[in-house]
């Protein structure tokens, strides 16, 4: 299929179902409150033992926050080991509600999928494209959930495990090597910082293709209802059967990804500096909010454009490489 007409039925398809868009932020959200949960908390702690400044210790993003307060906490081992374990628990609890929600979006897209016809050569109105591709029901999404759960939860473990295995890797590979360079002189330790920075674009190049391949995953075991194995397994021959195309949709959904980004990010630093302005700063939460929310579903309806995509291209493949029965004389 042509690159644009898969990526325009995509956007078609999560269009349609725009429940499933605003289920998957709901979920987010909660999930990222949930984590904000221990970071508060152990800041709270953190300025009552250590005497750090609350307002700085809470400042960026979560990540940023949980590597400050880590860091602040080391000289108080018991308090690190309670952090520690507070935010991993939530962090679990977390993770295995986004992959229950996942599951009944893939099955809501992948019934749209098969159920749609050539919507991306008809005329966009409301009747041939929103209502006819439309294929969401309260119904569906549970059982998609119910059906996929176990599943993707092991599927889900298995990208944890990467993820760990990933960290922990690169973490040894970095101490090792500073502790490998400080021996040998200023240069030494200018260049190993070169070669650290390299080894981070490295790793986020390996997490994103890993979580490439995941979604990938994520629709075959769905479509061809497999376990784990076999889903990874038919996804590599997809892969290799479709390349182009994959490669294709990957590479335009990662340059949207990156310009949203982009662009939230030089809007955000804006309406920032008025924030600093008096009494016209507090007219700027509002915006603030309605900015975080606008933010989340676009990313939400990129990503569920994705995957519409990729189902897309993953049918029409199976029915191209799909063997042909034999007739007899």
């Amino acid at each position: 299929m042509n690159l644009k007409l898969l990526l325009k039925r995509g956007a078609l398809l999560a269009a349609a179902n725009w429940p499933t868009i605003a289920i998957q932020f709901a979920a987010q959200t909660t999930f990222q409150m949930l984590l904000a949960v221990p970071i508060v908390g152990a800041a709270v702690l953190v300025a009552a033992l250590v005497g750090g400044d609350l307002a700085e210790l809470l400042r960026g993003s979560l990540r940023e926050m949980f590597t400050t307060i880590a860091g602040a906490l080391l000289s108080e081992p018991a308090a690190l080991v309670a952090f520690m374990t507070a935010f991993s628990l939530v962090l679990l609890g977390g993770s295995v509600l986004m992959f229950l929600v996942k599951g009944g979006t893939v099955e809501v897209l992948l019934a749209a999928e098969l159920a749609t016809g050539p919507i991306e050569h008809d005329a966009l109105t409301y009747d041939t494209t929103i209502r006819h591709a439309s294929r969401f029901t309260v119904e569906r999404f549970i059982a998609g959930c119910r059906r996929l759960f176990r599943r993707y939860l092991a599927l889900g473990v298995a990208l944890m495990v990467v993820y760990g295995a990933s960290g922990g890797a690169y973490l040894m590979f970095v101490i090792y090597g500073y502790r490998a360079a400080a021996g040998g002189g200023r240069l030494f330790i200018i260049g190993w910082t070169f070669i650290a920075a390299l080894a981070a674009g490295v790793l986020v190049i390996w997490i994103t293709l890993v979580n490439w391949m995941y979604l990938l995953v994520q629709i075959v075991v769905a479509a061809e209802d497999v376990g784990v194995a076999a889903g990874c397994a038919r996804a590599a021959r997809f892969v290799c059967g479709a390349f182009r195309g994959v490669a294709g949709i990957f590479g335009v959904i990662f340059a949207l990804v990156l310009a949203a980004t982009l662009a939230s990010a030089l809007a955000w630093s804006g309406v920032g500096l008025i924030a600093f302005v008096p009494l016209v700063g507090l007219a700027v939460f509002p915006l603030q909010i309605a900015a975080l929310l606008l933010r989340g579903l676009v990313f939400q309806y990129i990503g569920l454009t994705a995957l519409a995509a990729y189902a897309s291209l993953y049918h029409a493949t199976s029915r191209r490489l799909q063997p042909k029965p034999t007739t007899g004389e």
